[in-house]
């Protein structure tokens, strides 16, 4: 019994329970620890600010960035492409077109269809092999974001046939040879006028919204002022593609209009002439710059203007690196000192200004002489360019005098000369120093010296021999060929000058007008024509062009007189004058004898072909 009761009460021993009890109690149990507060904040602070960045996310694609991605998404799927609209054709007074619009073949990229096609390095190689661009080139031009935004970019135009058909052999999506047109310009004798375009660049894009890739800019003459009137309006083409890119439907959304045709008052026949002869000058004289102007003074209208050396519209790039500077516009842009040009002007400042009459008289012994006040037995000699007697108005001009001009100009013995400052005031009243508004970019303004610019600028007082020297047209006095003819204008008409234009008006502009000096004007006319009739006129060889010529010659020396700058103006017929021209030699070898020559051509040519 007991034996059973013992055998009842034995406990069976269960080895996890002993295993768990050992861990509770023994070595191996171990401390629970609650998580710090701060790693709690850290993971709420996380979540929370995750959730504000995606909301604001949200919102952002949703509300203000919205037009963006939907602009994005819509255009994966309805491209806008387009169309580049003719620009319009530049013509002469006459209807003779002056530049063309020409057909070509151009090659296009596709910028979406290269990536999407894998084409990459087939296009690079395509470029580099058949087309003759810079494959390194390209390829930086690849890695631009902005590439995808554009539908057709223009790889190359005006391709050969050849090149054309081995792009097309190639069979790439992405590149495509369309029908195109160049601009094309006829005549170097017109390049400066004319001007050139090009391509538009990032900049222009972002400096006008009416442009478009592919877009061709003025970037000179009248292509650049009448840009606009060019340019004409582009069409467009919308291009619907599915989810897989697929072009499902192009529809024409837009027509293009070509640009406005531009109506001028140049005579292509005499600008043709006259440049050519002034070319041929300066060949003879182993020379390479000059410029030419011819102007109707009644109104302003423009005939003929050009500048030497020219340049090719049509690979502009070949003159970039000539150190003659072909693209300087030199009739608008240059500035000159006029030499005895600028004496006409100064006879009507001493008549107006009753410093003499025009039968004062002046002797000429080929110099003058004025005390130095540092060194008494050293007096200042200004000298003439040859001893010419007794002289008045009318043959000091006919003559060009220097005697008489410093005589009037700066005072000597008993006459006691116009001065700096009224001399100042004649500059200004002839528009000497502002632009002339000729519708060309580029126009410069002349530039009057001053006793206090002098003194500014060098430290030095203004003195009586500074006075001689811009009264003879030398010193720091400078003008554009274009202000200089304008003033000529003005002796022509009888004191209105008129805006010189290059588009036809029916309303021509009044530059200045200095009618108030009719009767000083009328004196220095004659002047003019006795330098032509007089054969002791400087322009006497322009006496058997049989109509009268009102001429005035110049001669200004520069690079520290170690050169000579050959000036003419003139105009015909005197008493009812049709046209009035300048010429500009530079570095002429004699002077203006170097410019009569091209003058009488130019007039003979006028007469013959316009007149008789």
């Amino acid at each position: 019994m007991r034996r059973r009761s013992r055998a009842k009460n034995h406990r069976q021993i269960n080895f996890d329970e002993v295993i768990a009890d050992t861990l509770a109690a023994g070595e191996l149990s171990f401390l629970e620890q609650p998580v710090a507060r701060s790693i709690f904040r850290f993971v709420l602070f996380a979540a929370l600010a995750a959730g504000i960045i995606f909301e604001v996310r949200l919102l952002a694609l949703g509300g203000w960035e919205h037009k963006y991605y939907f602009g994005r998404a819509e255009a994966n799927v309805n491209q806008e492409v387009p169309l580049i609209a003719p620009r319009g054709i530049i013509f002469d007074r006459n209807g003779v077109p002056l530049v063309e619009n020409r057909p070509i073949f151009s090659v296009f990229l596709k910028a979406n269809e290269m990536i999407r096609a894998g084409e990459r390095e087939a296009v690079l190689k395509a470029g580099g092999e058949i087309l003759g661009l810079n494959q390194e080139e390209l390829a930086r031009q690849f890695e631009d974001p902005s590439l995808l935004k554009a539908y057709d970019i223009i790889l190359k135009r005006g391709v050969s046939r050849d090149q054309a058909i081995a792009i097309k052999s190639l069979n790439l999506k992405s590149l495509v040879v369309e029908n195109d047109y160049e601009r094309y310009y006829l005549d170097p004798s017109f390049s400066h006028l004319v001007g050139y375009v090009g391509l538009v660049t990032s900049e222009d894009l972002n400096e006008n919204e009416k442009l478009v890739l592919n877009d061709l800019i003025g970037r000179a003459g009248l292509e650049a002022y009448y840009d606009e009137t060019l340019r004409g309006e582009n069409g467009a083409i919308g291009i619907f593609r599915n989810a897989e890119g697929e072009v499902k439907t192009v529809t024409r959304k837009r027509d293009e209009f070509p640009g406005e045709k531009l109506e001028t008052t140049i005579d292509a026949e005499l600008q043709k002439y006259f440049y050519s002869r002034t070319l041929q000058g300066l060949i003879n004289l182993g020379r390479t710059s000059g410029a030419g102007i011819a102007i109707n003074p009644q109104n302003g209208e423009v005939l003929a203007i050009f500048s030497l050396p020219s340049f090719d519209g049509n690979n502009v790039s070949a003159a970039l690196s000539s150190s003659n500077r072909p693209l300087f516009n030199r009739p608008i842009s240059g500035l000159y000192a006029p030499g005895s040009t600028i004496k006409p002007v100064h006879a009507i400042a001493a008549l107006g200004e009753s410093v003499v009459s025009p039968e004062t008289s002046v002797y000429s012994a080929g110099y003058i002489e004025i005390p130095n006040p540092y060194f008494p037995d050293q007096p200042s000699r200004f000298l003439d360019w040859k001893a010419h007697g007794w002289v008045n108005l009318r043959s000091a001009l006919a003559r060009s005098s220097n005697v008489y001009f410093y005589t009037v100009g700066g005072g000597f013995e008993n006459i006691r000369g116009v001065g700096i400052e009224k001399l100042r005031q004649y500059w200004q009243k002839f528009g000497f120093d502002k632009k002339t508004g000729i519708d060309l970019p580029g126009e410069a303004a002349g530039f009057l010296p001053s006793p206090e610019e002098k003194e500014s600028r060098t430290g030095q007082i203004w003195r009586v021999g500074d006075t001689y020297n811009v009264s003879i047209g030398q010193g720091d006095l400078l003008l554009t060929p274009i202000e200089l003819l304008s003033a000529t204008s003005a002796i022509a008409t009888g004191g209105q000058a008129y805006v010189p234009h290059i588009k036809k008006t029916d309303s021509p502009e009044l530059l200045f007008d200095v009618g108030e000096w009719r009767s000083a004007l009328s004196e220095v006319e004659e002047g003019m024509i006795d330098a032509v009739t007089e054969t002791y006129g400087t322009a006497h060889a322009l006496n058997d062009v049989p109509m009268s010529i009102a001429a005035k010659t110049g001669s200004a020396q520069i690079a520290s007189n170690t050169k000579t700058n050959a000036l003419f103006i003139g105009y015909a017929p005197a008493l009812n004058p049709q046209i009035a021209i300048l010429i500009l030699v530079e570095d002429a070898r004699e002077g203006s004898l170097n410019a009569v020559p091209i003058a009488r051509d130019v007039f003979r040519w006028y007469y013959e072909n316009r007149l008789r």
